[in-house]
């Protein structure tokens, strides 16, 4: 009995040994380049090109500063903020009173409906892109902050009315029976019973939402050519483009651009892994 207690204990430990060193790979290959990334911002152009990969040897902050200030991303931060902002609660706003009416209403027709939600969005927009570039022209949405808000929103909310009503078919019916004897309407009920209870539903597909936002890039290229209409993505490409051999200042312009969502993502991750387990990926 010894002898097997022993070996069980042998064969844990290195059973956890193995997925250590995969977890620690895992890690290193995730903030590897991220590492270097800030290293580099933090360096001269002329030891950047020495040693792209080691510890700078002295700190070049208005590497930061001379970024910020030539790549314009005080308007281009501005502009890609009010996409977050406007198309977050865009989604949220139609997303859940169409996951609420799908969840609880039961309206007719609504599997067919989310099946249909579903099938359209794993459609890549390329397939329509062009028809709509004619449309958003002859509507006057070329090189407007609304037009791309518009598209960004309609491509999210498939996915928004998927995990939201997901998570709002596992809430308990019966504080919202409750609200209704008492003489709620359906919209009373959604703002003061639903929206408490399933806010780490709504967190979470605005936190999704907003990530892919800030960072989209191809089709704010297309849709938008005025240099002050750009968001932080596209300002950063064409940053790129004209200082495609400066290293130390590409780097650090990088680093602005992708600092405001890692923070937020950090901040937020307890309360967005608690929204997908408890109810976004619940069926």
């Amino acid at each position: 009995m010894q002898q097997n207690r022993n070996r069980f204990v042998r064969q844990r430990r290195t059973d956890l040994r193995l997925n250590y060193t995969v977890l620690i790979i895992l890690v290193l290959l995730a903030l590897g380049p991220l590492v270097i990334l800030l290293f580099n911002a933090l360096k001269s152009s002329s030891e950047v090109a020495q040693n792209p990969l080691g510890l700078p040897r002295a700190i070049h902050l208005e590497n930061f500063v001379n970024a910020w200030t030539v790549g314009e991303f005080n308007t281009t931060t501005i502009n890609s903020l009010i996409l977050v902002v406007a198309t977050v609660c865009s989604v949220l706003l139609f997303g859940g009173l169409a996951a609420y009416s799908l969840a609880r209403l039961q309206p007719p027709g609504a599997n067919f409906f989310m099946l249909y939600m579903l099938g359209g969005s794993t459609l890549p927009i390329w397939l329509f892109l062009v028809p709509l570039y004619f449309l958003w022209n002859q509507l006057g949405l070329i090189n407007s902050l609304l037009g791309l808000i518009i598209i960004y929103t309609a491509l999210n909310s498939p996915l928004a009315i998927f995990l939201l009503r997901s998570y709002m078919v596992n809430l308990p019916p019966d504080f919202e029976d409750a609200a209704r004897v008492d003489g709620a309407s359906e919209l009373q009920v959604l703002t003061n019973v639903i929206l408490p209870l399933a806010w780490p539903g709504f967190l979470t597909v605005g936190l999704v939402v907003g990530l892919g936002v800030w960072s989209e890039f191809q089709i704010a290229l297309i849709f938008i050519n005025d240099p002050n209409l750009f968001p932080v993505t596209t300002s950063y490409y064409k940053f790129t483009g004209r200082f495609s051999r400066d290293w130390a200042l590409t780097s650090a312009a990088a680093v602005m651009m992708i600092a405001p969502i890692l923070a937020l993502f950090l901040g937020l991750q307890r309360r967005f892994i608690e929204g997908l387990t408890q109810g976004g990926l619940k069926s």
